[in-house]
């Protein structure tokens, strides 16, 4: 795969050099040419230097080619100004990185459904820490070609869930609606806003980001009430 990061930052400087390690293509924004030049005898990999929210300089690493962009900047605005361009580009998928957990509606509401929080998320694992709970060990059982895929419905619209027409090798495990976990059962209807998570395999990967993610279905059904 083509992976594209937006900002040298450690994050993105980690998860590069585990994608390097596993033989993906990766390049590297980054607006601070004394970075990339330290960098650049670190890290195999590609490098461009600019303001990756500028189309010019974000659409030199061919976006229809990559696979995934992420946009890791230690500025949200940027990050969310970064992702729009490279929608319009036509980057396969986008992943936002945001700070302020004020601006994760602002990033629903322009479409931008992979968003990640870093403080939030790592505040939800100290607290089921506490509670204990093992995310690292429930991560161990995800082994060999499983994988999880979870989007947001996007588009004013509800539908039976069995009506996605999933691959083989693929189930509904849960939803999340209004932050609350739900297990849906046949004839569950999801809504927009409902985190749809799906355990698969990796060969459905690429399939479910192409045809999944942009799903659109009737608006004509109610949501079942007895798993509100």
């Amino acid at each position: 795969m083509r992976v594209v990061f937006l900002g040298a930052s450690s994050l993105a400087i980690m998860t590069a050099n585990e994608l390097l390690k596993k033989a993906h293509e990766v390049i590297i924004v980054e607006k601070d040419k004394a970075l990339i030049d330290a960098l650049s005898n670190e890290l195999d990999c590609g490098f461009v230097y600019g303001d990756g929210s500028k189309p010019a300089i974000l659409g030199e690493t061919d976006p229809k080619d990559v696979d995934y962009l992420f946009c890791l900047t230690g500025n949200d605005q940027a990050n969310i100004i970064s992702s729009l361009v490279g929608r319009s580009l036509g980057f396969k998928r986008i992943i936002t990185k945001i700070e302020d957990p004020e601006f994760e509606h602002i990033c629903l509401e322009l479409g931008l459904t992979d968003t990640i929080i870093p403080d939030q998320t790592t505040g939800h694992y100290l607290a089921d820490m506490v509670e204990g709970q093992d995310l690292l060990a429930l991560s161990a059982l995800i082994k060999d070609e499983a994988r999880v895929f979870s989007f947001v419905v996007q588009t004013e619209t509800e539908a039976v869930i069995n009506s996605l027409q999933l691959p083989d090798e693929c189930q509904i495990i849960c939803i999340y609606r209004e932050g609350k976990f739900k297990i849906p059962n046949a004839d569950f209807n999801f809504k927009v806003d409902d985190e749809i998570v799906i355990l698969t395999h990796s060969r459905n990967l690429d399939y479910l980001n192409k045809h999944v993610l942009n799903i659109n279905v009737p608006a004509d059904n109610k949501v079942q009430d007895e798993v509100e």
